[in-house]
């Protein structure tokens, strides 16, 4: 049995779908089954109670799994809630050292943990230097394993990406935060899933990974891509980080902010990989971006 943590979210769905259509025995550890239960059933999966904040459910979840896989971010993802315990130390660093040392005590004969291209102890991201820490989690457990490191990930399902589609549908132009000029290698969650369902089989790979699509580009080529995809161009109207990083500093008191200063961070930064050890291991065809754009967005 696969154990899936985070199998409700983007990536960790796409992962799913892809276990169990090759068969596998899939089940989904959520905080939540109730709420979870008809989407994580949907899939194919079976449902497993389960809290990464609460290590007494940890034991129970990863009873009987073969393998454990880790793709989990918190709900409000990239805003930290500090009150609800949604942080990045909550999750990436102190969740993972919960649920390897759960998946150690089990027996758990493999651990594959989703982490981040940028992942480092000196990142000046606080995301990324949590990611390094569970990284080292992982590294010291004992447990076989593989970090799979995606860079900016994209598909139906996507909550970057697929703002700017909805500014294309609805706005006269495409509103970009910043020149545009940041470096990004996006991956297309087929891709991205596709590495890990290889990466969880006990004959697999082991070792850290970084992910990436086969293109090196700005954001502005990502956003220009997209429009061509969709059949309509719009113009780029590029507003200086500082009017929606102020916007997002006002709007975070709110419940559910529309904006917040993390997103505003999240939306102008870069994100790269090397994939020369990706490809010489698992022997991946990567997806360039229009390729993967059509599959959703034409038409």
């Amino acid at each position: 049995m696969i154990l899936l943590v985070g199998g409700s979210g983007f990536i960790g769905a796409a992962v799913a779908r892809r276990l169990v259509g090759q068969g596998s025995d899939v089940a989904v550890m959520t905080a939540h089954p109730a709420r979870s239960r008809e989407r994580i059933e949907r899939m194919g999966a079976r449902v497993v109670a389960g809290d990464i904040l609460e290590p007494a459910s940890l034991d129970r979840a990863v009873d009987g799994a073969d393998a454990v896989l880790q793709s989990l971010t918190f709900p409000t993802f990239p805003a930290e809630k500090p009150r609800k315990r949604y942080t990045f130390e909550e999750f990436d660093r102190l969740g993972t050292e919960r649920l390897v040392t759960a998946a150690a005590r089990a027996g758990v004969g493999r651990y594959v943990f989703v982490s981040g291209a940028g992942a480092a102890p000196d990142a000046s991201e606080v995301r990324f230097r949590a990611k390094w820490l569970g990284e080292e989690a992982v590294r010291a457990s004992g447990i076989a394993h593989v970090i799979i490191r995606p860079s900016w990930v994209y598909g139906p399902e996507d909550p970057g990406l697929n703002k700017f589609v909805a500014f294309h549908r609805w706005l006269p132009f495409v509103p970009v935060v910043g020149d545009g000029s940041q470096r990004l290698q996006p991956v297309f969650v087929e891709d991205v899933a596709e590495v890990i369902a290889l990466a969880v089989t006990r004959t697999g790979p082991t070792g850290t990974f970084e992910v990436g699509g086969p293109e090196v580009l700005t954001m502005n080529d990502v956003l220009r891509t997209m429009m061509e995809v969709r059949g309509k161009m719009k113009p780029l109207v590029h507003f200086p980080r500082f009017l929606p990083g102020l916007a997002a500093f006002f709007l975070q008191v709110l419940p559910r902010p529309p904006l917040s200063p993390e997103a505003v961070d999240f939306a102008t930064a870069g994100a790269v990989a090397d994939t020369e050890k990706l490809r010489q291991e698992f022997g991946i065809r990567l997806t360039p971006l229009r390729q993967g754009l059509s599959t959703y967005l034409a038409g």
